[in-house]
């Protein structure tokens, strides 16, 4: 069970959840091969968790 960041708070950064659910997983797949990391420090222990906390904190946003 996901408890953060909340789906509701990460719609308002991505309108669409099919949208979020694509950033996310490109930028964890980016995270896991390149060892590539935005934030000091995350929450999450998966990139997946870590992409959504990028998302949160206005780092990581959606092309338009």
């Amino acid at each position: 069970m996901m408890l953060y960041p909340s789906i509701d708070k990460l719609i308002k950064k991505v309108p669409s959840k099919y949208g979020l659910i694509i950033l996310a997983s490109k930028r964890a797949h980016d995270m896991r091969n390149n060892n590539d990391y935005i934030l000091e420090e995350y929450q999450s222990e998966k990139p997946v968790g870590k992409a959504l906390e990028e998302v949160i904190e206005g780092v990581l946003k959606p092309e338009e």
